[in-house]
């Protein structure tokens, strides 16, 4: 006979894995995000009716959702058809400081994107993308296709990595850095960031043609456009640019092995004599793999666009076959952004730091 105690656990185990296996509770977050709930409560509309008629949703059905809202813990009930946001709900205004609603709302590209998870069986059978398949195109080609998608990307990036970057920054020595150039720097953060903490350093955004013009913009309104440029290029093709410090911020991660092995050989080849390629990732140090943080954007990236994160060990391997050497490898602490950082110095094999 099983126990009171052991029936309880088994019941509280269940209960974990219902929450684990549940599809509900994220899709209930992202049509909150989407519609901008919290944001509508917190501007008066905060009865489920109310917010059904702002929203121009049917009322029974959003109801339903609220009640979901409650009971995981987003929002509380203060009264007779009366919502607020809980703490953790208030992460949904579009005005809190760490800027998440935007993640969650599905007209935006990331989290139009997480949609493809459906299909992961399909990942794991194949090891290929599956946002193809849902899409009818690859992630970035859509981001091509359609402009407003592409602009909340790059928001989204923008505001995610620009707080990232002052650390890993002033993490590198540019004493002896001359000409940096960025390698599919998006619209030029880590360029930007450096800049400031390197006043002698001039620096070239390698960007394809829509987004270098964003990033010429970018200097041109951050009163850098004396000392930074934009080259309109394909970092598959020989770069048109050579630099003392090259730097991949985000980059690599995006790319299976092979695909991340040619645009490591075209920067390699690009090297000015002497010179070292920085690459700033996320989590890519981690020792096992294990932690959550990194699973989750490894899945990501497996599901997006084929790419995938490195372990410590899987980046000397990697780096070796691209015809370079790990010489420093570091985590960065970045109290700014909830993701761990690492920065690492590659160097062409052969030479000597």
């Amino acid at each position: 006979m099983v126990s009171a105690e052991a029936a309880r656990q088994s019941m509280r185990e269940l209960d974990v894995l219902l929450r684990l296996g549940s599809l509900h509770t994220p899709m209930a977050v992202r049509v909150a995000a989407t519609l901008r709930l919290v944001d509508h409560i917190n501007a008066g509309h905060d009865s489920p009716a109310k917010l059904a008629k702002v929203t121009g949703t049917n009322a029974n059905a959003l109801l339903r959702i609220v009640r979901h809202l409650v009971a995981v813990g987003l929002l509380r009930e203060t009264g007779p058809d009366q919502l607020e946001p809980t703490t953790t709900g208030r992460l949904l205004a579009d005005d809190h400081p760490a800027q998440q609603r935007a993640w969650f709302d599905l007209t935006n590209a990331v989290a139009r994107a997480d949609l493809a998870f459906v299909r992961l069986l399909d990942a794991v059978r194949t090891g290929r993308p599956t946002y193809e398949s849902i899409y009818g195109q690859p992630f970035y080609d859509d981001l091509a296709a359609n402009p407003e998608l592409a602009k909340s990307f790059d928001t989204l990036m923008a505001c995610d990595q620009d707080l990232a970057y002052d650390a890993p920054a002033a993490a590198y020595d540019w004493s002896n850095a001359k000409h940096v150039l960025d390698v599919g720097g998006g619209i030029g953060g880590f360029l930007a960031a450096i800049a400031k903490i390197a006043p002698h350093v001039r620096g070239t955004l390698l960007e394809l043609p829509l987004v270098s013009e964003r990033g010429a913009e970018h200097f041109r309104t951050a009163g850098l456009d004396d000392r930074m440029n934009t080259v309109a290029a394909d970092f598959f093709e020989p770069l048109p640019v050579k630099a003392d410090v090259i730097v991949l911020s985000f980059v690599l991660l995006n790319w299976s092995d092979d695909e991340a092995r040619r645009i490591l050989r075209r920067c390699a080849d690009a090297l000015e004599p002497g010179g070292r390629i920085v690459v700033l990732e996320r989590d890519d140090l981690a020792e096992d793999a294990s932690n959550e943080k990194f699973t989750i954007l490894d899945m990501r990236m497996l599901v997006f666009l084929g790419g995938r994160l490195r372990t410590r060990d899987e980046w000397s391997t990697f780096a070796c076959s691209a015809g370079l050497t790990v010489e420093s490898a570091e985590k960065v602490a970045s109290p700014s952004v909830p993701f761990d950082l690492s920065l690492l110095v590659l160097a062409p094999n052969g030479e000597k730091a």
